[in-house]
C-alpha cells in the first residue's frame, strides 16, 4: 500500500487507475463554458435546478452548530491565537492522531445560523468594489484574483531563476532539499565565487536562517543591530511607562530575538527554566441552606459532589443555546446521575430519601437565582472595592505570572488549571454537556530545569512526574477526562518563544513563494493524470490553495464528525454543472463549513469521477488519499511545506499585492486611511473565504451611529443659527439651505433629541458624583450628602429649560458664550463637518464587515509586518489596527521592520 493510500473500510473505493473511456464519458456529460477563474465563494443563497447530485444536509438535522461567545481558557479574553496545529513542542507520547476542542484560532467556518438555508452573499463593498458596469461583480474579483496569482507565478519564477544562476547546471530545481551526502562535491574555487556571488546578490526573500553571512556583512549587520536597538530604546521611552518596565529596563537590554535568528533552530528550546507551577481553582462551597434544586417541586439535599454538578447546569440557564440542547441535557444528566449513584442521591427536608431519575422533574432555578443575585451584587460593587479585590488577587497570583528562561523574565500564558465545570464544545460537540472533573495535583507533570527549586505541590498532594524537557516549550501538563486532551501552561503570546513562532510560521510562507509557481503547474498537470492516486492528490491540492479549505484529519469513534479536504465525504459535497461545486460539512470544532464556489472544468470532472457509483453516503470522496501522505508529496517542494502553508500564503501574497497598489495621499483622513486598509483586508478575507454570520447587534450599532450622525448634524444648525443672530446679513451670502434645518430631522424627532441630551447630562453627573464620593471615601474623607448632588444637577435642569424657552419662541436659537463670532462658529461647523465626514466612513466600514470575518486574515493569516508597513507608510497609528494585546504579541513585527520591507 502506497503512503498516501487510505485503509479505513468503505463500502467503495475508486479503481486504481482511471480509463480514458470513463475520462472521455465525463467530458461528454460536463457543458463547459470555456475557461472559469476558480477561487471565489458565490455564496448565492437557493441552490436549486440540480442535475447532478441532490443537495443533502449533514447528517445533522440540518443544524449545524450554534454560535456562541468565543473563549479562551482560563478567562483571557482574546481571540489572537494562531494556528493551533502547531504542536512541534507537544511531547510525542502525548500527541493524538486529531486535535480536540481548542480555541478557536479563525473565523471562516463560524455558522451562518442555525437550520440556516442561505449563506450571505458577497456584496460590492463587501470587496472594495463599485457596484455595476459591465461585467457582474463576481467576474470582478475573479479576474483580480487571477492577475494576483499571475503576480504570484512570475514573482516565483523570477526568485528561483536568480537562485539557479549560483548553482551548477548540473544541480535540479529541487537541490536545496537534497541531503549534503548526496550533493556533487563542488571544487574549492567555484565554491569561494559562489559564495561570493551569494553574498554580493539581493537575498531578502532567502530565510535568514540560511543566509551565510560573511565577515564584512557581519560586521555592517552588528552596527545595523546596535542603531536598531537604540532607535527601539528611544521609541519605548516615548511610551506609557510602569514601574515594572522600568525595571526589566535597568535589569537588560530589549532581547531582539528576531535579529538573531539562529537562535531556537535546534531542538533545545532552553537551558534553565524557573517557575512556580500553577494556581488551582477554589474548592467547592456548598450552597446556602435555603438554596436548594427542586426534585418533582420538592426542595432536595445532595451531597456536596453531586451538589456542585447540579450547580454547573443551574448557574448557565441563561445560556439557553446550551441548557435547551438535547445532547447537552443527555451528556450533562448522565453525569450527574452517575455522581447521584454514587452518593445515595438527595434527601427532602425530612431525610427522606429522594431518587432523582428523570431530568424533566428537576428545576434548577433558586440555583440560578442565588447565582445571578451574586453576580449583580459583585457588579454593583463601589470601584474603590473592586479595585481592592483585584489588587488582592492580582497580589496572590504574581508569583506565578512570570517564569525564568534562560534567565530571562517571561510572562506565563494560562498558569490557572481549568475549575471543574460543564464541557460547551463548539458547534455540535456529541460530547456537549458532560462534567469536566477537578483536576488534582496528581494528575499535573511538571517540567522544569534540572537545577531548579520544584514547586511544590498543595498540601497532602503530590506531582505526578517533574520532567526536565528541554525540547518542549511547556511548563506545566495535564490531562482532562472530557476527550483525554493534554492541556499545557505555556508562555505569554508576547513572549519570545511565542513570537518566534509565529515569524517562523510566516517566513515559511514567505519560504512558499518561492515554489507557488512550480506547484500550481505541476497539480494542474496532475489533474488529468491516468493514475487515480495522482489525481486525486492534486485536486486536493487546488482545493486546499484555491478555496483555503483545511487539509482534515481522521478522527476516533468518539469525536466529533468534523471533516477537511482529504477526508470529505460523498454527502459533503453537491456538484452542478457546468462548474459549481456545493461543500456542506461539519469543519473546525464543529463548525459549519458551507460554500458554493466555481471551480476548473478539470476539477469539477474529477469530483464527479471521485463520487462515481456504487459511492454512496458516508463513503470518501479522497479514499486514496491522506492528509500525512499530502504533506509528504507538499514537502518535496520546500522543507517543513504542509497544507495549512498555503492559508498564510494566500493570505500574506494577496495583501502585499493589494498594499503595493496603494499610494499615499495626504488628504485621506486617517479614518479613510483605516478604511483603505480595511478594504484590502476584506478582498483578502473573501478570497480566503473568511465569512461570519450577521451579529445580533449590529442593526442596533448602525441605529447609534446614525444618531450620533444625526446629532452632529442638528449641532451644526445650532451653531448656523448663532451665525444668523451675530449677522442676519449672512443669509444672502450662503448658498440656498444652507440655515435650514435638514429635511429628516424634523420637530418629533428634535424634541426626542433634546430630551436625550438632557437625560445624558444627568447621567454623565450622576456617574461623576459617585465617583468623586468613592475616591473621597478610598482617601479617607466623608461622603458628599444628596444636596450637593442636586446642585451639581442644575446644569442638566438649565439645558432643558434653554430647550423649552426655545420652542416657546417658535424655535428660535439664541448666541451661546459671550465671546462667540461668526469666524469661531464657523470654523466649529467646519470641524463638525470633518466629525459627520469621518463617522460616515466608519459606519460605511463597519457595514461593510458585517459578513466578512476581518479579524482571522488579519491577526492568523496575514503577516503583521505587512500591517505595520502600512501602518508607517501611510501614517497611521499602529493602535488603529492591533490592540494593546495584539502589539504585544506582534512586538516583534512592530520593531523590526520599515515602510520598504516587502512580503
Amino acid at each position: 500500500m502506497s503512503d498516501s493510500d487510505d485503509d479505513r473500510p468503505l463500502k467503495a473505493k475508486s479503481k486504481d487507475t482511471i480509463s480514458k473511456s470513463v475520462d472521455a464519458a465525463m467530458d461528454k456529460s460536463i457543458h463547459s463554458n470555456g475557461h472559469v477563474a476558480p477561487g471565489i465563494s458565490m455564496a448565492m443563497g437557493p441552490f436549486d435546478g440540480m442535475d447532478v447530485d441532490k443537495p443533502v444536509t449533514n447528517g445533522v438535522n440540518g443544524v449545524h452548530g450554534s454560535k456562541r461567545k468565543t473563549s479562551r481558557p482560563n478567562g483571557a479574553s482574546y481571540r489572537e491565537d494562531t494556528d493551533d496545529d502547531d504542536d512541534d513542542d507537544v511531547p510525542l507520547t502525548k500527541k493524538r492522531k486529531t486535535k480536540t476542542v481548542a480555541a478557536v484560532d479563525d473565523e471562516d467556518d463560524v455558522p451562518l445560523k442555525k437550520k440556516v438555508s442561505k449563506p450571505p452573499k458577497a456584496t460590492a463593498p463587501q470587496i472594495g468594489a463599485v457596484d455595476g458596469g459591465d461585467l457582474p461583480l463576481g467576474k470582478k474579483l475573479q479576474q483580480e484574483k487571477e492577475e494576483i496569482e499571475q503576480e504570484a507565478k512570475k514573482e516565483a519564477q523570477a526568485i528561483r531563476k536568480k537562485e539557479k544562476s549560483t548553482k551548477r547546471k548540473a544541480e535540479s530545481d529541487d537541490e536545496d532539499d537534497v541531503p549534503l551526502k548526496e550533493k556533487a562535491p563542488i571544487k574549492k574555487e567555484a565554491a569561494v565565487k559562489k559564495i561570493k556571488k551569494e553574498a554580493d546578490s539581493d537575498d531578502d526573500d532567502v530565510p535568514l536562517s540560511k543566509k551565510a553571512p560573511t565577515k564584512k556583512a557581519a560586521k555592517v549587520k552588528k552596527e545595523e543591530t546596535a542603531v536598531a536597538a537604540k532607535k527601539g530604546k528611544a521609541k519605548v521611552k516615548q511610551e506609557e511607562r510602569t514601574a515594572e518596565d522600568e525595571a526589566a529596563d535597568d535589569e537588560e537590554e530589549e532581547y531582539r530575538w528576531w535579529e538573531d535568528p539562529a537562535k531556537g533552530d535546534g531542538t533545545i528550546k532552553w537551558t534553565t527554566l524557573e517557575h512556580n507551577g500553577v494556581v488551582f481553582p477554589p474548592e467547592y462551597e456548598p450552597l446556602p441552606k435555603h438554596v436548594k434544586m427542586l426534585y418533582d417541586g420538592v426542595p432536595v439535599t445532595m451531597h456536596p459532589d453531586a451538589e456542585e454538578i447540579a450547580y454547573g447546569f443551574g448557574s448557565m440557564l441563561n445560556s439557553t443555546h446550551n441548557v435547551e440542547n438535547p445532547t447537552f441535557q443527555k451528556n450533562f444528566f448522565g453525569d450527574f446521575k452517575e455522581m447521584l449513584d454514587k452518593t445515595k442521591h438527595a434527601k427532602d427536608k425530612d431525610g427522606n430519601s429522594v431518587k432523582i431519575t428523570k431530568f424533566e422533574k428537576c428545576d434548577f432555578k433558586p440555583i440560578f437565582d442565588y447565582v445571578d443575585a451574586e453576580r449583580q451584587a459583585k457588579k454593583a460593587l463601589p470601584a474603590a472595592e473592586k479595585k481592592k479585590l483585584k489588587a488582592e488577587k492580582d497580589e496572590k497570583e504574581a508569583p506565578y505570572m512570570y517564569c525564568m528562561w534562560d534567565g530571562r523574565k517571561q510572562k506565563v500564558g494560562n498558569f490557572r488549571v481549568e475549575p471543574p465545570g460543564l464541557f460547551r464544545g463548539r458547534g455540535e460537540h456529541p460530547k456537549t454537556g458532560k462534567w469536566k472533573k477537578r483536576v488534582q495535583p496528581e494528575q499535573i507533570t511538571i517540567n522544569i530545569g534540572k537545577e531548579a527549586m520544584v514547586p511544590k505541590p498543595p498540601e497532602g498532594h503530590k506531582w505526578k512526574e517533574v520532567k526536565h524537557d528541554q525540547e518542549g516549550t511547556w511548563l506545566v501538563m495535564w490531562q482532562e477526562n472530557i476527550n483525554g486532551a493534554y492541556k499545557y501552561v505555556m508562555l505569554a503570546a508576547n513572549s519570545d518563544i511565542k513570537g518566534q513562532s509565529d515569524y517562523k510560521k510566516f517566513e515559511k510562507a514567505r519560504e512558499l513563494k518561492k515554489h507557488i509557481g512550480r506547484i500550481r503547474d505541476d497539480y494542474t498537470k496532475e489533474l488529468k493524470d491516468e493514475e487515480m492516486v495522482v489525481r486525486q492528490r492534486a485536486t486536493a491540492v487546488y482545493l486546499i490553495d484555491q478555496f483555503a479549505l483545511r487539509a482534515g484529519n481522521e478522527k476516533g469513534e468518539d469525536e466529533a464528525d468534523t471533516v477537511g479536504c482529504c477526508s470529505l465525504k460523498f454527502e459533503h459535497v453537491t456538484l452542478r454543472p457546468p462548474d459549481t461545486v456545493i461543500f456542506d460539512f461539519l469543519g473546525k470544532d464543529s463548525i459549519r463549513f458551507y460554500d458554493e464556489v466555481k471551480v476548473d472544468p478539470q476539477v469539477f470532472k474529477n469530483l464527479k469521477i471521485f463520487k462515481r457509483a456504487p459511492k454512496t453516503d458516508g463513503d470518501d470522496i479522497f479514499d486514496r488519499l491522506t492528509t500525512s501522505g499530502l504533506n509528504k508529496h507538499l514537502s518535496k517542494y520546500m522543507p517543513g511545506l504542509t497544507a495549512k502553508v498555503f492559508r498564510t500564503y494566500n493570505a500574506s501574497w494577496t495583501m502585499a499585492t493589494l498594499l503595493q497598489k496603494m499610494k499615499p495621499d495626504k488628504a485621506m483622513s486617517i479614518a479613510e486611511r483605516v478604511k483603505e486598509y480595511n478594504d484590502a483586508n476584506r478582498k483578502v478575507a473573501i478570497l480566503c473565504n473568511h465569512k461570519r454570520t450577521v451579529a445580533a447587534s449590529h442593526a442596533a450599532t448602525m441605529e447609534k451611529l446614525g444618531d450620533k450622525v444625526n446629532g452632529l448634524r442638528y449641532q451644526q444648525y445650532r451653531l448656523k443659527q448663532q451665525m444668523l443672530v451675530l449677522e442676519p446679513k449672512l443669509k444672502k451670502k450662503k448658498p440656498e439651505g444652507f440655515f435650514d434645518l435638514p429635511e429628516d430631522l424634523d420637530e418629533e424627532w428634535v424634541k426626542a433629541h433634546q430630551a436625550a441630551l438632557v437625560e445624558a447630562e444627568r447621567v454623565k453627573i450622576r456617574k461623576k458624583f459617585e465617583k468623586d464620593n468613592e475616591k473621597l471615601v478610598a482617601d479617607g474623607g466623608k461622603e458628599m450628602k444628596a444636596k450637593e448632588l442636586q446642585t451639581r444637577m442644575e446644569v442638566a435642569e438649565e439645558l432643558e429649560e434653554k430647550f423649552k424657552a426655545e420652542w416657546k419662541k417658535g424655535g428660535k436659537i439664541e448666541v451661546e458664550g459671550k465671546s462667540a463670532s461668526v469666524e469661531k462658529l464657523e470654523a466649529a461647523v467646519e470641524k463638525l463637518e470633518g466629525r459627520i465626514a469621518n463617522e460616515k466612513v466608519k459606519g460605511e466600514d463597519r457595514e461593510n464587515n458585517k459578513e466578512v470575518a476581518l479579524g482571522t486574515s488579519k491577526i492568523n493569516y496575514i503577516d503583521p509586518r505587512l500591517t505595520v508597513v502600512f501602518s508607517k507608510k501611510f501614517d497611521v497609528p499602529i493602535e488603529r489596527f492591533f490592540s494593546k494585546t495584539l502589539r504585544e504579541k506582534f512586538d516583534w513585527a512592530i520593531k523590526s521592520v520599515d515602510e520598504d520591507w516587502d512580503f
